[in-house]
């Protein structure tokens, strides 16, 4: 419905702006007409009770037209090209890496200089864990920020990061950066101005004179870290106040009821995307809105932001895709990409942390029953958005899939997640993974996994015991896990490390500051001399970076990968396979992979069930052709083994 009003607000501040949008930004023009009602109704859902509602929807307006116009113009262009593109982040040829940037090669003018290295892997994509300015010995890994517009010390300076993105964007490749919308460290500005006693500014936070309603909110929301920071509300003696704080006492909770809160976070998000900044990964969105009386998790109102939030960056900044970081269950995770007439219309990504759980649950069994007992809900995701897929990545791993999925594949839930655990901490007995537990909580023994990819898969106990078997299983492990998150849909990350077989780093035990942490020890510090293995014939380090990039060519050769909403789990002829069928047009492709430590027999029924019947196959991955038998007859697995068909 026309507003003549919202018309006017984006008239007078487009002019105000000198934008030319009857010539030359008419595309701008034609966006925000297109997204002017959306954004107003989502913004009257938030605010549309707060008395200055209509003056501060105004500077909303007046955000958006300044952050187009500060936009650069070869960023414009950039803008112009993914449009062109349809849904640019559908590609299958991307290819990501998450990294720490102190920890990998120490500032960000070094990580230019080692541009070479993700050419040589075939990755393309940078994710580029939190740079901005945080405190040391309280800065969470960078998710405590100091302040959102300057880049920490110790990985340079904002120039720095300026000149990187130029290189990548010279070399075509992506970068992607968090923000934190939830909290800032309590040395932001606006913090310390509310300990001042600033009223303004501490109506930026949850803050209370005594626990009166701290303690009504603490009957319903969960402890986050109950061993580290058990509570969610800190003392501030500076102002005789209470502050939420659901992660960690220095980390404040920011008040979204608030509209000048989320005004100064939107002009945040826009300064990340006139940096350049590809998809914007941000961090904890279900926790952005509370509410008393609930866990303040996943609250309605949290997914208002988020579109409203998308509403204003598809106007300004298009070229940039959103990434919510929701590690919640695959009901709840697909909200994130938007429900209803705002479908789509949320965040472009989410990770797929259901399917990487799933992974390792399968690998520790070598059943596949589980996993497949999850797909129907994750086959849910609409399309036009996709997933982030990986084995590993900087945060623990957790199992949080439902328990009625543990129950019809027959084991029982409790025992069944202590198996897990047991397993990949090394305790079970057999177990070749040395992990560690994250964050048990001591009423309900629930705990989430630590420990690199390679240390889980066995390499490190293989390499301690010098047991060259065991090296070549953990290798097949690691190769196995990597593609099958590779085929299956959405932008793969890689995770620093990985690419080269790195086991546990344990240095983190004698950092004050990270030793209470055991996530630390799947966060390595890059020995780049032990890197230049990665080009000596037989190394553990080039057999697995020989295999990654192999995997990554594969991918990038066939577009049938592209996210087309085109996955078809195979039916479980053998409770130890894991198998899908991508298609898209006239093209397939058939992905099985063996869990299990014994060969395994799938019979080539299973490659007849979805049209046309194939009579020959080739497998890319093991370079050779199968003539598909009859149902009786069988593909033949070796263990921890995988084939990547083409009819």
């Amino acid at each position: 419905m026309y507003n003549s009003r919202i018309h006017q607000l984006i008239n007078t501040s487009l002019r105000e702006k000198k934008i030319d949008w009857a010539g030359k930004d008419n595309l701008l023009y034609t966006r925000f007409i297109a997204n002017a009602e959306s954004m107003h109704f989502l913004y009257n859902e938030l605010y549309g009770h707060h008395p200055k509602q209509e003056e501060i929807f105004g500077t909303l307006i007046d955000t958006v037209a300044t952050a187009y116009a500060n936009r650069s113009p070869a960023l414009k262009q950039t803008d112009r090209k993914k449009e062109d593109a349809g849904h640019w982040f559908l590609s299958n040829e991307i290819t990501g890496m998450s990294l720490y940037v102190d920890r990998f090669c120490g500032s960000l003018g070094n990580l230019e200089k080692k541009l070479y290295y993700f050419k040589d892997l075939g990755v393309n994509l940078l994710h580029l864990m939190p740079l901005m300015e945080s405190p040391a010995g309280e800065s969470d890994g960078g998710y405590a920020v100091a302040d959102f517009r300057k880049v920490d010390k110790r990985f340079g300076t904002l120039e720095d990061l300026q000149q990187l993105q130029a290189e990548m964007s010279d070399s075509n490749m992506y970068l992607v950066m968090d923000i934190v919308l939830n909290h800032t460290s309590h040395h932001h500005q606006w913090a310390q101005k509310a300990k001042e006693g600033h009223q303004q500014y501490q109506e930026y936070f949850y803050m209370y004179d005594d626990r009166t309603i701290p303690d009504e909110f603490d009957k319903t929301m969960p402890d986050i870290f109950p061993e580290s920071s058990p509570g969610n509300f800190s003392w501030v003696p500076e102002c005789n106040k209470w502050a939420m704080t659901v992660f960690h006492n220095y980390q404040w909770d920011l008040n979204y009821s608030n509209p000048l809160v989320f005004i100064e976070m939107l002009d945040t998000v826009f300064f990340y995307a006139n940096l350049g900044v590809d998809i914007l990964r941000i961090d904890a969105p279900a926790f952005i809105w509370k509410q008393m009386g609930t866990t303040c998790q996943n609250l309605p109102l949290a997914h208002t932001i988020l579109q409203l939030i998308k509403q204003c960056v598809h106007t300004a900044t298009p070229g940039m895709a959103l990434l919510g970081e929701a590690i919640v269950s695959p009901r709840e995770i697909m909200k994130y990409f938007g429900t209803g007439a705002y479908t789509t219309k949320e965040c472009d990504f989410a990770y797929n942390a259901t399917q990487m759980a799933l992974q390792w649950d399968a690998l520790a069994t070598g059943d596949s029953r589980i996993m497949l007992a999850a797909q129907d809900e994750l086959l849910q995701k609409p399309f036009g958005a996709s997933w982030i897929t990986y084995t590993r990545c900087h945060d623990d791993i957790g199992l949080g899939y439902d328990d009625h999925l543990i129950a019809e594949a027959g084991f029982t839930p409790y025992d069944h997640r202590k198996f897990l655990k047991d397993y990949y901490a090394g305790i079970y007995v057999g177990s070749p993974a040395m992990g560690a537990l994250f964050s048990v909580n001591p009423k309900t023994q629930d705990a989430r996994i630590s420990g690199s990819l390679a240390s889980l898969c066995g390499l490190e106990k293989a390499i301690h015991e010098n047991y060259s078997a065991g090296i070549q299983i953990s290798i097949d492990k690691i190769l196995l896990m990597q593609a099958h998150s590779f085929f299956i849909g959405g932008i793969p990350m890689l995770f620093y490390g990985d690419e080269a077989g790195y086991t546990n780093d344990y240095s983190y035990l004698e950092d004050p500051a990270k030793s209470y942490d055991n996530r630390w020890m799947h966060r390595p510090v890059i020995d780049w001399e032990r890197n230049k293995q990665t080009a000596v014939e037989g190394t553990v380090e080039q057999r697995i970076f020989s295999g990654t990039r192999r995997l990554i060519e594969i991918r990038k050769s066939l577009e049938v990968v592209s996210d087309h909403k085109n996955l078809y789990w195979l039916r479980p002829h053998n409770i130890h396979v894991a198998g899908f069928l991508r298609s898209h047009g006239e093209a397939g492709l058939y992905c099985v992979f063996n869990y299990s430590d014994k060969t395994a027999f799938l019979t080539w029924a299973a490659f007849k069930e979805h049209g046309l019947v194939p009579a020959r196959l080739y497998d890319h991955w093991n370079d050779k052709y199968f003539d598909v038998g009859l149902d009786h007859e069988y593909l033949v697995m070796p263990p921890f083994s995988f084939n990547i068909l083409e009819p």
